[in-house]
């Protein structure tokens, strides 16, 4: 720990203007505080003699050790690190540096892209072995909070706030280039009746680039069942996923699947175990398929970008067979985009669990974007959970609001759901939410 912190000194230092100065004396047993200290040293750098280090005698370097005297260079030279250890440096002046430097990063670091996630400490926290199979790993981390209030057209209005996910990512790339891998933990345990282990691992696979345009995965992930079920929760638009999303997919299976990526097309094949959360072994077996057309991918953007696709998922689980079918269509123009997306189910197995039942649904969104940080959104989204049952559907018109600070790694969101119920209460609901990536 002491070798990290001496070496995060030694490259800020460099860096810094506050602290231009080559001596800095800390009087620890003066009446003045460590910061007042340090502000009066910068007050008075302009007046100081600067004191090359390098330069040097033994006996003086000896006597600089004995009176806790830090020098420092304005220009790098390589005979410092022969040096170090002769160089007295204080703990806390390190640290407060090395925060105020990491703070004074993320405050000027530029995220424009909104539609991959990316961490806020990205390149504080990824660190590169020279030995080993590993060639870098990403520790990062991710939170989404909002404050929600419901209020029905008859009752009572309920206000609560909900930590909506807490996930730690651990991404490694091996040397080489060719395979990488994910671990995901989810240490919120929601439900009393699932075990605490059974959901704390989410994704856990490993991934092989070997093949031009081609990734082959084998290990826990999301199946690519629709296009806003296989979505990252760090890129969607909303709070809530849309309703055929959040019941018919939303979930991680074990298995193994490719995924192709070309100009004019795109695919996600898959198989997996029908068990979810590494509940049991393997209950039976899923079979998902996705194709994207990419018509104007060779047009590097001219008239923006449109995408068709379609796709299937089946499988059994329990002797329980379930079938799910959906289209997709969406196009991006500018600061413009929409998408459209249609499910039908006989059976399922996604987030709202195993079931026979015959649903389907659907959602149009709209979005626009004011400026590169401010963007809103609208998005009629209907789902019938029991075809076989009348006036049972489920409407929720949405408007939306999303501020990013800084990319997906810091946004603020607001969001107006209008909830009308054949079977039930209609209600409205206000949600504001963050998200923060680490």
């Amino acid at each position: 720990m002491k070798k990290i912190i001496l070496i995060l000194t030694i490259i800020l230092l460099f860096d810094s203007r506050a602290f231009a100065q080559e001596t800095i004396n800390l009087d620890l047993e003066d009446n003045h505080s460590f910061i007042e200290q340090i502000v009066q040293n910068q007050n008075n750098a302009e007046d100081d003699q600067v004191v090359d280090y390098v330069s040097m005698s033994e006996a003086d370097k000896q006597n600089a050790a004995a009176d806790n005297t830090i020098y420092r260079n304005k220009v790098f030279h390589s005979t410092v690190t022969e040096n170090i250890e002769q160089t007295p440096v204080n703990p806390q002046f390190s640290l407060f540096t090395a925060l105020a430097e990491t703070a004074k990063s993320v405050y000027n670091l530029e995220i424009e892209r909104t539609d991959v996630p990316e961490a806020l400490l990205k390149d504080q926290l990824t660190f590169h072995f020279e030995k080993g199979v590993l060639d870098n790993v990403h520790i990062w981390s991710a939170y989404q909070m909002n404050f929600s209030t419901n209020i029905p057209e008859r009752g009572d209005t309920d206000s609560k706030f909900d930590v909506g996910l807490i996930n730690i990512l651990i991404d490694g790339q091996f040397k080489g280039g060719k395979e990488n891998f994910r671990i995901m933990l989810d240490p919120t345990h929601r439900s009393s009746h699932i075990p605490f282990m059974e959901p704390f691992f989410q994704d856990l696979y490993i991934e092989s680039h070997r093949l031009a345009h081609t990734n082959i995965l084998v290990g826990n992930s999301r199946p690519g069942v629709g296009i806003e079920g296989a979505q990252s929760p760090y890129t969607l638009a909303f709070i809530n996923r849309s309703q055929i999303s959040r019941n018919l997919a939303n979930i991680r299976k074990f298995g193994v699947r490719v995924r192709g990526d070309y100009s004019l097309m795109d695919y996600d094949v898959g198989i997996y175990s029908s068990s979810t959360n590494f509940t049991s072994f393997f209950p039976g077996h899923e079979f998902d398929a996705w194709m994207n057309l990419k018509p104007l991918g060779k047009t590097d953007g001219r008239y923006g970008k449109l995408v068709a696709g379609g796709g299937i998922s089946s499988g059994d689980k329990h002797d329980t067979s379930y079938m799910v079918s959906s289209a997709y269509a969406g196009y991006d123009y500018k600061k413009f985009w929409t998408k459209f997306e249609y499910a039908h189910a006989n059976g399922s197995n996604g987030g709202s669990g195993l079931t026979n039942k015959k649903s389907e649904g659907l959602f149009v969104t709209v979005g626009y974007h004011l400026t590169k940080k401010l963007e809103i959104l609208a998005r009629y989204d209907e789902f019938n959970p029991d075809r076989m049952i009348r006036n049972n559907k489920m409407r929720e018109y949405t408007l939306g609001t999303n501020y990013y600070l800084k990319g997906q790694a810091l946004k603020l969101i607001f969001n107006y759901i209008y909830c009308q119920n054949d079977s039930k209460t209609d209600s409205h609901r206000l949600l504001v939410g963050t998200q923060i990536l680490i």
